[in-house]
Order: structure tokens, then sequence, then C-alpha cells
């Protein structure tokens, strides 16, 4: 373990070791039970007398950061560490716009509230009828699915269903390839624990869904962004990025991008695997928002066969997000460990009760049909929104292929984070660039959820909202 600090000029050498190895623990670079470096090296890799270490040692043994055992050392108390904190707030309408901020809100908000920031359909655009079929044909069924905990890996018909989705795709796959998780949040969640170290550096889209950023800041990894345009990342910035960085993971969205509605086009799926492979970086394709498409585009995970690339989804945003239920494809070899960490940390797969109601959902032509209408309500939706807002001078940056999302461009000079800040004083949540921004540099975006921007009030809300901070 390296400790490094900078010393003034006519400081105090013993506080400056204090401050370094506070500063490791506060960063939980240095975990309760670590030892500290040996008296002699620590003094020699900070420049200072053996004697200066001794004294700060005991200066922070006798304060419980740390605690000596003969014979062995220093180590850092079990009561060193503070809870992580991952962001700073009072009430959730004071806390500051962070990428907490948006879900905060709209989780949290009481029926009346208008949600046009949020990452979900409506309620009543849902399947409701099908899903109550499925579950009253389960609470009919026999056998122990409303009792007992389930296979490690899921449901074997959900796997079944979604092996022959993954080769609709192109991606030979068979049983070892995949698993089921609790969520799909959880399949990425678990993936981090699975190739994650404090400290490692993983490569996000900028702007990239704002749930990557808190979830990787939970992680306590170093996130970088790199810009993304209407058909991918910017693959010389990224190109660069990689040679540069060397992240562990690269993490984003390949069909109908989270923001910004963009599709990855070949060319640049192709130039980032190769430059993926030559750094060794290992790619996750959160594809959640596939069946939005009218049809396929260009896979990461179907380009690369489940080599470099781990694809994760689920179908909150399709069919439930009650029933909820992710899945992660990868490697084999990862599969198994992935697997075991899921039993730690979950003990076993996710519920079987909404893996079967997904199953019995995807098995018949219901579900094609039911995302065949989604897809034909969002077309119509997604214009008449983007015509209401250029009403209001805000402009989307493209109009998808699909999906929800509209990613626009506020009037020059305004900033979203006080827009929403202002609407959502008037029961409006809405979802402000710099959420979503790891450069914070998108202060003059905003996206929209286009199925929830049907209600009149949203607009002079956020036309109300607009004078106010303008």
């Amino acid at each position: 373990m390296r400790i490094q600090a900078t010393t003034e000029a006519g400081g105090n050498r013993t506080l400056d070791v204090m401050t370094a190895i506070r500063g490791r623990i506060a960063g939980r670079a240095l975990a309760p039970g670590d030892r500290l470096p040996s008296i002699r090296r620590f003094a020699a890799s900070m420049g200072v007398s053996p004697s200066t270490v001794v004294e700060a040692y005991d200066r922070l043994a006798a304060e419980g950061l740390i605690r000596p055992q003969r014979g062995s050392g220093f180590y850092v108390s079990n009561a060193a560490t503070p809870p992580l904190k991952l962001a700073e707030a009072e009430t959730p309408k004071a806390r500051a716009v962070d990428p907490f901020w948006v879900s905060r809100q709209s989780l949290d908000a009481d029926e009346a509230v208008l949600k046009p920031g949020c990452g979900w359909l409506p309620a009543d655009w849902m399947p409701d009828e099908a899903l109550r079929r499925a579950v009253r044909s389960l609470a009919r069924g026999g056998g122990d699915l409303l009792t007992y905990y389930g296979s490690t890996r899921g449901s074997p018909a959900l796997r079944r269903l979604l092996l022959g989705r993954l080769g609709e795709d192109g991606i030979e796959a068979g049983p070892g390839h995949l698993m089921l998780t609790s969520t799909g949040t959880q399949a990425l969640d678990l993936v981090c624990r699975f190739l994650l170290r404090p400290g490692d550096t993983v490569l996000v889209d900028d702007p990239c869904y704002f749930n990557f950023q808190a979830l990787l800041k939970a992680h306590q990894a170093r996130i970088v962004g790199v810009p993304y345009s209407v058909h991918g990342p910017d693959i010389a910035a990224f190109e660069a990025v990689l040679a540069a960085e060397r992240p562990r993971l690269y993490i984003t969205n390949s069909a109908i991008h989270n923001p910004t509605g963009a599709t990855l086009a070949p060319q640049v799926a192709h130039r980032l695997l190769n430059a993926a492979a030559e750094n060794d970086t290992i790619i996750v394709e959160d594809d959640i928002f596939a069946d939005f498409e009218p049809e396929p585009s260009t896979r990461l995970a179907a380009l690369d066969g489940l080599s470099r690339v781990i694809r994760i989804g689920s179908f909150s945003k399709t069919l439930s997000a009650s029933a909820r239920c992710g899945y992660i494809a990868a490697r084999p070899d990862w599969i198994e460990g992935l697997v075991d960490l899921q039993i730690a940390t979950n003990f076993g797969g996710p519920s079987p009760v909404s893996s079967e109601i997904l199953a019995h959902m995807l098995a018949g032509g219901g579900y094609r049909k039911h995302m065949e209408e989604l897809r034909r309500r969002l077309v119509r939706a997604r214009r008449e929104t983007a015509d209401r807002l250029h009403r209001l001078g805000i402009e989307p940056v493209l109009l998808p292929r699909g999906g929800f999302n509209l990613w626009c461009r506020l009037p020059e000079g305004m900033d979203s984070t006080p827009v929403a800040q202002a609407a959502v004083a008037e029961g409006v949540v809405l979802a402000p660039g710099n959420v979503f921004s790891v450069s914070q540099g998108a202060a003059g975006f905003m996206r929209f959820n286009v199925a929830h921007m049907i209600e009149p009030r949203v607009y002079s809300v956020l036309e109300a909202a607009m004078k106010r901070a303008s």
C-alpha cells in the first residue's frame, strides 16, 4: 500500500502523516482490519524520520482510528470508517440536483405529481390485464412456486426464452452463458462487484443514464466520461481515453441510448471493440430499451460473441416495474463467479414469482402485440411532444428511432437545473441535463419522457419555470 502526502514549508510533519492516513481511511482506500505500512517503510516513502511516523501512529491509536497489535504492527480499527455517504441531502426537495435527484423525486412523489422526467411508462400504457391473467394462472398452479427460494440461475422457462431472444440477435449462447437477477440494476451491481475494486477507472458516456454514475459511486470507482454523439461515443475521444486511462469497464446503452435516444453506428461499434481489446477494457452493454426499436440495430454483444462484452437487461420498461427480473449474458466462467456472488449477496436468484410471470408474458404472442402498440403510441407521442416543445423554444437533438425519451436543447443560455427546481415546486418532476453528465457539461439540455408529456399542465408549468429561471 502506498500513502503519499505533501508537506508545506514549515509544516508539522507528524500532522502531515496523520492527515495522509486519515484521508486514505475516509476515501476507503484503507478499510477496517487493513494493516498500515511498517514504520520504516512509511518513513522512507514520505521522507520523514521513523520517530515522526511513530508519533503519528501513537496519536492515531490514541484517537481510536488505528490499533497496535504486538509483534505485527498497526491496523485500521473497526470503528474508523464512517458509513458510505453517496450524497449530501437534507429533505428530498432541498437536496442538491445530483444523479439521485430525479429518481428520488419521481419514486417518492404522490399521484398528483406529474413526472415527465421519470424513466418509465405510465401505468395505463402497460399490459395490466395480461399481467393479472399471468398472476391468476400462477396462483392456480401447484408446486412450491409461492414458497420456495428458486434456483441460483433463475427460472429455466424464462432462461430458455431469453436464450432464444439472444439467438435472434445473432448471439450464440448456451445455458452456461446466462443467469437471472432480481433487477437490471442488480445485474449491473453484480458485474461491478465481480470486476471492480475501489479506485478502478470506469468509462461512461457523457451524457449517460444517471444511475450508472450513482451505482459506480457506491462502488468507489473513478468515473471518466466520453462525449456521446448521434452515432455513438466520439470514437476518436474514446480511443484516446482508453489509451490514456485504460479503464477496467465501459458501460453503455447500444440501442436507443439513454438519455440521447441515439443508435450506435456499425463503423463506430467496430472501432470501439477494437480499442477495448487493445486496452483490455471490458464492455457492459445495457440492452434494456432494445424492444422499443422498430428493427434491431448494431449490438456489441453480437459482434463480440460475449467474449469481452457483457449484456444486461430487464423488462421493467416494457412489462412491469413491479414484477422485476433482470439478466446477465456473459462468458460461462464469469457467469459461474457471478452466480456465487449472487448467492452471497442475495441468497439465490430473483423471485420465482416475478420470473414466472415474465416467462408467461413472453411465451405467447401477446408481448409482441403489446410492443407493436407501444411503438405506435410512442411515435405519435414523440412527434406531438417535439411540436409542443418547439413552441417553447426547446428543440430535440434528434428524433430517436424508438423509445420514450427526447434529449432536448433549451433556449440559448438557459440552465436546466433551476428550471427543474422551479418546476418541482409546482408538482412537475423534470430531468435536467447535468444529472446525466459526468463533466457537468449538459446544463443547457433536458430529457423529456414523451409518454408523460400528454397532460397540458406540464407545458404551462415548464413555460413558467423557464421564465423564472431566465
